[in-house]
């Protein structure tokens, strides 16, 4: 077979050659030990959670080492291709802090290893198909999909390994006039890869190829013998050849993906022999996990988990930098104690590194994310967090802007407690901080919480008005609970809690379900931060008629 002969007949409008595509894309000028990582989504809409899990790994090796990230789009699948999904993944991306040195952009391409849009690069996909077939490592495949379901039928039925290899690869040595007359039958064809791989090797003899992974050390399995696809009979390339040829010519040094793509981990390294190239580290992350009901481990589920999307995230209004915190607790096993020992430092100061993480199930939690956010909130002082919440106000809560008109107001809202020597840690996510804060505005303001069961009625009526008699706004914190103290006290209430508990048949009831009364009538709640500290925020004008008005 003259394969040259060969190549030049399926790719006669091929006439660039692989060295002058090799030209185009030189090694990149980078320092020592500088990491070239991409993110590469298919465009179908849907951004999820473990694409930002994957996107920060990539980002944190590429610019701790002074590298480079870039965004590829693999649009190879035309059926998934969603419009608008583009900039859905760098605006979801952009929120979160992951931003790329080149790349697809919002505003085109940025970069000198484009194009980035694999759709765009057929003619260099096709051109390294035509090396391979020249070389006779790639070959036309005629099967119909008709003699494929029925190859697949009978490896069922004889229990053998599915695809095309061996003995199923019916079009892997056809002559040159048989070749030559498919084609001008007009039949439809693919280019499969002609696999060095021993298919009917036994598990004694089978051949083992090795790989180190970043994350999972050395990889021993089991040698590539299918003939898969390389080109689809439209000309347009599978994920496996794309993106080796790409991450060649991008001169990627580290792919990190999901541990999903590890069964074909064998294909893309013999794809990589084939083309006489150098692979990449390969770093497989493990699968987000999260416990069922029962406790058990198990996927997080598109349909099932509405976390998984980041547009959950973005609509409750989790603050970026607490995600992004959260994602090193399940990324590097050593990171909450370097920030118990570095509690103020900028999260970029952490050495991240795939030694530190998980090759098991990274299970993911909420209520730690929950946690995690109200420790980062405390870090970021009011007059960003009124910022940041005006933003998500903006584009998904719009009828509360009026909440920013007085900017000191919210300023010392949002700061209420947070400077104690014991700061409370209430501010999780932006549309629960404005429902933890909706007492302060009285178009949001509403009773929540049924007075305490010790207070009668009357007594409600009576707390309240002898209050507002003594109230003075000038009052500081210990003359104003003095009073209320004293009010206890002269209506048969113990002055102290204590007392209660240990007399309870002396008392009505104890000072504490005196100022809840106070306390309710004010924000609606039964809990809340310090009453006299939220008085002196709310202003003595809307103290007074907030109690007055009590109904």
């Amino acid at each position: 077979m003259d394969y040259y002969k060969l190549a030049d007949l399926l790719f006669p409008h091929i006439k660039k050659t692989t060295e002058e595509i090799e030209a185009q894309y030189p090694k990149r000028n980078l320092p020592e030990g500088a990491k070239v990582t991409r993110l590469g989504p298919s465009p179908t809409g849907f951004i999820h959670l473990g694409n930002l899990y994957g996107a920060f790994v990539d980002e944190r090796l590429a610019h701790q080492s002074g590298g480079v990230f870039y965004l590829r789009i693999e649009d190879t699948d035309d059926k998934r291709y969603v419009e608008g999904a583009v900039e859905t993944i760098i605006n979801s991306l952009r929120f979160f802090d992951i931003n790329f040195d080149e790349g697809a952009g919002l505003d085109g391409e940025s970069g000198d290893y484009g194009c980035y849009t694999q759709s765009q690069r057929g003619e260099i996909y096709q051109c390294f198909a035509k090396k391979l077939v020249a070389e006779g490592k790639a070959y036309p495949c005629f099967l119909t999909e008709e003699e494929i379901t029925e190859i697949r039928a009978g490896q069922e039925a004889s229990k053998a390994n599915p695809g095309i290899y061996g003995i199923y690869a019916k079009n892997r040595e056809l002559s040159m006039e048989e070749i030559e007359a498919n084609l001008a039958a007009g039949k439809s064809y693919v280019i499969r890869l002609r696999s060095g791989g021993t298919p009917e090797a036994t598990d004694e003899n089978v051949r083992k190829i090795k790989v180190e992974d970043a994350i999972r050390g050395t990889l021993e399995m089991p040698e590539n013998f299918q003939d898969v696809v390389i080109l689809k009979a439209t000309g347009i390339p599978t994920y496996h050849f794309a993106h080796v040829v790409d991450d060649h010519l991008m001169r990627t040094t580290h792919v990190v993906r999901g541990a999903e793509w590890l069964p074909s981990l064998p294909i893309h390294v013999e794809l990589f022999e084939k083309l006489g190239w150098e692979p990449p580290v390969y770093c497989h992350t493990a699968q987000l996990m999260k416990l069922d009901e029962e406790g058990n481990k198990r996927k997080l589920s598109k349909r099932k988990d509405p976390e998984l999307s980041l547009d959950y995230y973005r609509n409750q209004g989790y603050h970026p930098a607490a995600v992004r915190e959260y994602l090193l607790t399940i990324l590097n096993s050593n990171f909450e104690e370097w920030r118990m020992e570095h509690p103020e430092a900028d999260i970029d100061e952490f050495a991240f590194t795939t030694e530190k993480m998980s090759n098991s199930g990274a299970l993911f939690d909420l209520n730690k994310l929950n946690d995690i956010s109200k420790d980062v909130l405390l870090r970021i002082p009011a007059c960003e967090l009124y910022e940041f919440l005006k933003d998500w106000a903006q584009e998904f809560k719009p009828e509360i802007l009026h909440i920013f008109e007085d900017r000191e107001y919210l300023e010392r809202i949002l700061d209420l407690g947070r400077n104690d020597n014991k700061p409370r840690k209430d501010l999780i996510y932006a549309q629960q901080i404005v429902e933890f804060i909706s007492y302060f505005f009285d178009d949001m303001f509403k009773i929540e919480d049924e007075m305490p069961a010790e207070v009668p009625a009357e007594d409600i009526t009576a707390i309240l008005a002898g209050y507002l008699e003594n109230y003075n706004h000038a009052d500081d914190q210990s003359q104003w609970f003095d009073k209320i103290r004293t009010m206890a006290a002269e209506m048969g209430y113990a002055a102290k809690p204590k007392d209660f508990k240990k007399h309870p048949e002396e008392y009505k009831g104890h000072v504490g379900h005196v100022s809840t009364v106070i306390r309710i009538a004010l924000m609606g709640r039964a809990q809340s931060p310090d009453v006299w500290e939220i008085q002196q925020i709310l202003g003595e004008e809307r103290t007074r008629a907030r109690i007055a008005n009590y109904k």
